[in-house]
């Protein structure tokens, strides 16, 4: 029988598999081929631990919740991703399952998340590599909770508004830090933050709201990504507010009078998304 491709990837590429937290993550080889994807799992379903398979052959095993895996390259191809409640046998019945095509080339994060109503669902994410401006970086907010509505504010400025589950907003602005909080769409008090955290050059940031706001686990994780002809090197991290003090919980930039500009000229977008 064919092996999967995801273990044909393993170990043609040499990678080194790794404990992150407590989930079994991929690191990158330093040079990924040409015909790799690049693809980093996100886990936001609040008190429910699962194994992850590719193809048939496990990832992912006793994968927690506020866990963002190191990014694994993958040959471009069609995969069949199916969650498991962890330590189920392989040939159980998956909890979730999706297929998702990766093309050569193609940065992509994979969400195992919670509607609006708290079903719970895999939704997969184009990341934008796009080179941004010097001395810029590129912030996504991706709302992936059981939640309503919310806005962003980056100090007391509202920089996105009406952020819907299951949907993402952009921001182009310059390194920086600044103090940032999310509240209910139309409301000023925060439900997550304020928090002070920076974004750096050339580099992507992802916020993801994951959790359930009425079982009172909503928080953030981060991801981070290079942009353009930037190194290669991610990092992936778990977080949230007071989850862990080495991953910045809320991570926004610095706007002065000249990134409050930018943001009223139109440098806030709906990023590209796309359902698994």
């Amino acid at each position: 029988m064919r092996a999967p491709k995801l273990a044909v990837a393993c170990l043609a590429a040499g990678v080194l598999c790794m404990t992150v937290g407590s989930a079994a993550a991929v690191a990158v080889p330093a040079s990924a081929a040409t015909g790799d994807a690049t693809v980093t799992v996100v886990h936001g379903i609040p008190n429910t631990p699962v194994d992850v398979y590719a193809n048939g052959h496990k990832i992912l095993s006793d994968f927690m919740f506020k866990t963002v895996t190191a990014p694994l390259q993958l040959p471009a191809g069609s995969y069949t991703i199916d969650v498991r409640k962890a330590g189920s046998s392989a040939t159980s019945t998956p909890v979730l399952s999706a297929t998702e095509s990766l093309t050569a080339g193609e940065n992509a994060t994979i969400v195992a998340a919670l509607t609006a109503s708290g079903s719970p669902t895999l939704t997969a994410f184009a990341n934008d590599t796009s080179a941004v401006s010097s001395g810029d970086g590129r912030v996504v907010v991706r709302h992936v909770a059981d939640a309503p509505a919310v806005d962003v504010y980056a100090g007391s400025t509202k920089v996105i508004s009406g952020l819907t589950s299951g949907q993402q907003a952009a921001l182009t602005v310059p390194a920086g830090t600044v103090s940032a909080k999310v509240t209910l769409a139309g409301q000023t008090a925060a439900v997550l933050g304020p928090v002070n955290v920076p974004i750096m050059a050339g580099m992507g940031t992802v916020v993801y709201a994951i959790g359930s706001a009425s079982g009172k686990t909503l928080t953030v994780v981060t991801q981070t990504y290079a942009l353009g002809g930037a190194p290669s090197a991610a990092q992936a991290g778990s977080g949230g507010l007071g989850a862990d003090s080495d991953t910045p919980a809320w991570p926004f930039v610095a706007l002065g009078a000249a990134g409050l500009a930018l943001a009223a000229a139109g440098g806030v977008g709906v990023a590209r998304r796309r359902r698994a």
